[in-house]
């Protein structure tokens, strides 16, 4: 099996609820390593880049405005089927119906109800942490977040134990 490089952003709320140390150390510990890593303010331009596939629906712009409301630390990922275990471990979109033990189901409290509901529609849903989806959308997504002079390599002691 080859390695494999995702993106993770930890969104604002993340950011401004000090859970960015927490996650991290999630990652770490299963034996992912962090190969590029910053703090950026998403402006405008960027995030319909990155949300380009659901720019023209109706709950993108609460997206937008929440992505752009405060700083998110972004960061590569690189592992054995990183991608599946990212997502594994992140959990599902929806914080209310996200598995106990996973980011989302820890850390994020909303739910699409509240989110699509007067009081919450202009927040969008905060679910404190983006994951690619898939191999392609992550090999875009890096692409766009980071330059290739951002991405390093090196060896963790891990990477030992998982020689065949």
């Amino acid at each position: 099996m080859t390695l494999e490089r995702t993106l993770v952003f930890i969104k604002p709320d993340g950011v401004e609820r000090g859970l960015v140390g927490e996650i991290l150390t999630r990652f770490e510990r299963v034996g992912l390593t962090i190969v590029g890593m910053k703090m950026v303010w998403v402006d405008q331009d960027h995030t319909k880049k990155h949300y380009q596939a659901h720019v023209d629906k109706p709950f993108y712009l609460p997206i937008e405005e929440f992505i752009t409301s405060g700083p998110v630390v972004a960061f590569v990922l690189e592992g054995h089927a990183a991608v599946a275990l990212v997502r594994k471990m992140v959990g599902g979109t929806e914080p209310h119906s996200a598995a106990p033990g996973t980011i989302r189901g820890d850390y994020a409290h909303m739910n699409y109800a509240f989110a699509d509901s007067d009081e919450g529609k202009s927040l969008g849903l905060r679910n404190v942490i983006h994951a690619s989806g898939e191999k392609d959308e992550a090999d875009k997504e890096i692409e766009l977040w980071f330059t290739p002079e951002e991405l390093h390599s090196y060896q963790l002691v891990h990477h030992k134990h998982m020689r065949g």
